[in-house]
């Protein structure tokens, strides 16, 4: 059991992500985010503007 428990610490420590990696995930989900928000923007203005 105690053997579990060491894979499970070692796995855990393994995963963790320096920093950079964090920074440019971060920034990944900030420009999607902005990306998306934009694509929304314009389809409303676009058939806001078809509409009349």
């Amino acid at each position: 059991m105690e053997h579990a428990f060491d894979d499970i610490a070692s796995a855990l420590k393994a995963s963790q992500a320096s920093q950079g990696s964090r920074w440019s995930a971060f920034a990944a989900k900030v420009a999607a985010n902005f990306t998306i928000g934009l694509a929304i923007g314009l389809g409303i203005a676009l058939g806001r503007a078809l509409a009349g």
